[in-house]
């Protein structure tokens, strides 16, 4: 069976992420800066479960090491991260520095170590990194988030096209606003459910399994002549304005 790694796998989109490859068969290794948080990881999963900070060299190659026991996982969704909605005259540096720490020093050292072990497999592999649709569309009291994420899809498309010819592909995923334990507080206030879905070109906000299914697709065989890309899962939020009303 295939493998795959997954970081921030305690988190909404490496959840389902998870259930997903699962279900496609593959096997899972999960990783967590908290194990508790995976506690209640089914047991038919058979998932390894790894207690890491991947946004370290060190606790990359921690969770390398635990997914590499047998052999190379050869897929990784590199689903840690975290948001910060603030404006950029009231982010401070240590709230700035924690946001790229989160998502662009995660993506790029467990990126980094997952590649150095699968070229020595000579069998090639494929990688999903997550970026935002904040990279692509600018969105006010955003500004580290939106860096922090655009960031990370320069780290794709370079990694892409150095490791192209071993036969590793890097992909990214640029969801947009998915509703979930970590964005529950954004829908408190009252009206807020319907203000957010009329955001959306499509008429609804994401949910975790809508990006999870990108990223499960990039990874698959399905997808093996895709690499260097970034696929926008965001409803049209990023790139397109229909009319007012309804046709």
């Amino acid at each position: 069976m295939p493998h795959a790694l997954i970081t921030g796998a305690s988190g909404a989109l490496g959840r389902d992420t998870a259930a997903r490859l699962h279900a496609a068969g593959w096997t899972l290794t999960l990783v967590s800066r908290d194990r508790e948080r995976l506690a209640d990881v089914p047991e038919a999963w058979a998932a390894r479960v790894v207690e890491a900070d991947v946004a370290t060299p060190e606790g990359a190659a921690h969770a390398l090491a635990a997914a590499c026991e047998s052999a190379p996982p050869e897929a990784l969704a590199a689903c840690a991260g975290s948001r910060l909605v603030k404006p950029l005259h009231g982010t401070g540096a240590e709230a700035y520095r924690d946001c790229l720490t989160a998502n662009l020093d995660s993506a790029f050292f467990t990126l980094k170590e997952w590649v150095s072990r699968v070229r020595k497999t000579g069998h090639g592999g494929a990688a999903v990194l997550v970026s935002s649709t904040l990279a692509h569309r600018g969105v006010a009291n955003r500004e580290a988030i939106s860096a922090a994420k655009a960031a990370v899809e320069g780290l794709a498309r370079s990694a892409a096209a150095t490791y192209a010819r071993a036969g590793i592909r890097v992909n990214a995923v640029a969801p947009g606003l998915m509703r979930g334990p970590g964005t529950e507080d954004l829908f408190r206030a009252s009206q807020a459910e319907a203000r957010i879905a009329a955001e959306y070109p499509l008429g609804r906000y994401g949910q975790p399994g809508d990006a999870a299914a990108a990223i499960a697709w990039l990874l698959s065989a399905e997808a093996d002549w895709m690499s260097g890309q970034v696929l926008k899962v965001d409803g049209g939020f990023a790139d397109l304005q229909p009319a007012p009303g309804r046709l």
